[in-house]
């Protein structure tokens, strides 16, 4: 692994401060493990507490030795929880001088019981939800959050490649997804994409043909599929791929934390006219939201414009799922988590930034047939974007 310079760490959070200030917060609370690494370098089971001035503290309750050796801001041991509130008073007397500090913390994934024992340790503080400048710091990535997403991009490319070489008729789902990870694992591939949203999981991706491809499911994306059982309800199946069915390959793959999302499609054969055009309305889409895709530009626009396009081409109620199951989206933000800000979708009006990294990924389901589309991830630049995703831009079509 290679770590983040020094001063990435100091950088990150002293522009959180900066943040805090300026939503008048005295401090925050940082509870999660992909926040906690976010702020340290470590993910060891505790709480980091960033005033909004003076240093940081990472109270660990295990492992304080590995903490200890990975950790970029001051690091102890947690000690008794039921102490923790009246050490945090101890440790930082200045805040908690006024008798009633404004504490923010990430309320949007912190878990019911442990935010009441919390109001419960420090009755007279006002706890404020810090989720929305969290989601909104990290939205914009460095130089060495970029280099890390793009060598998950390098093995994500090189594991397409020789997925394909092996796909044949009759092989299942997750044989081929197996063949998949196995490339990109040797490559440093966690074998995992974390997420922010409750209750949302995701694994490698999915692999997924023909109608199994196009099951509804739980998950917060255009395609489910069928998964292994009920208790494993999307991604790849044990069904056997078919000849002529379009083949969702959507797939990422996480190296040193950091995530690439992209999707392509196969088939043995050729698709039927009407998936072929839905297909070429998902590159058109594609290639329209590119030629808007700049620094100033509401994410919402984008989204605006591909239900345009879809509605257009006589798409609409298969755009990004179908009927109930539609998503609303047309793609999101992507780093440490699968689903980060900004999110290209109705609501979200803040102007595209230089540093932000976007999957985009129209897709088309067709309950039965199957699903067709294209994901790729950008990279917002001063003057424009940079594609990070490096597989071929095309259908791949097997012959038989």
């Amino acid at each position: 692994m290679e770590q983040a310079p020094a001063e990435e760490w100091l950088k990150r959070r002293r522009n959180f401060q900066k943040m805090l200030s300026e939503n008048a917060m005295e401090g925050c609370l940082i509870t999660q493990n992909v926040g906690i690494y976010y702020f340290t370098g470590s993910m060891q089971t505790g709480y980091l507490f960033i005033p909004a001035e003076g240093e940081a503290a990472y109270y660990v309750r295990r492992s304080l030795t590995r903490a200890l050796s990975e950790s970029s801001v001051r690091t102890v041991d947690l000690g008794s929880f039921r102490q923790f509130g009246s050490r945090l008073a101890e440790d930082y007397p200045k805040l908690f001088a006024s008798g009633t500090p404004r504490i923010g913390a990430d309320l949007d994934v912190l878990p019911a019981q442990l935010y009441l024992r919390l109001v419960e340790m420090l009755p007279d503080a006002k706890w404020m939800d810090a989720s929305v400048l969290l989601r909104r710091l990290r939205s914009v990535k460095s130089p060495y959050e970029i280099s890390r997403i793009e060598k998950a991009a390098q093995a994500a490319a090189a594991a397409v490649e020789h997925g394909i070489l092996q796909l044949r008729e009759g092989m299942t789902e997750l044989e081929l997804m197996a063949t998949l990870e196995q490339v990109m694992r040797n490559a440093g591939h966690a074998g995992l994409m974390r997420m922010r949203g409750y209750n949302q999981e995701m694994p490698t991706g999915m692999v997924a043909a023909g109608e199994a491809a196009a099951e509804p499911t739980y998950f917060d994306g255009p395609a489910g599929s069928r998964g292994l059982s009920a208790a494993v309800p999307q991604s790849s199946s044990l069904r056997r791929i078919k000849h002529g069915e379009p083949i969702l390959i959507d797939i990422g793959c996480c190296i040193d934390g950091y995530v690439i999302d992209q999707t392509r499609t196969a088939v043995i054969g050729r698709l039927t006219p009407h998936l072929q055009a839905a297909y070429e309305t998902a590159e058109a889409i594609l290639r329209k939201t590119e030629a808007a895709l700049a620094p100033g530009v509401s994410p919402e626009n984008l989204y605006e414009q591909a239900i345009e396009m879809a509605a257009e081409a006589g798409l609409a109620d298969h755009f990004m799922g179908y009927g109930p199951d539609q998503v609303k989206f047309l793609g999101h933000g992507i780093g440490l988590e699968l689903d980060e800000w900004p999110v290209l979708a109705k609501g979200f009006r803040d102007p595209l930034e230089p540093g932000m990294t976007i999957a985009v990924e129209p897709k088309f389901t067709f309950p039965g047939l199957g699903v067709v589309g294209i994901e790729n991830t950008y990279l917002m630049t001063e003057n424009g974007f940079r594609t990070l995703t490096i597989s071929p831009e095309k259908l791949y079509e097997l012959s038989v």
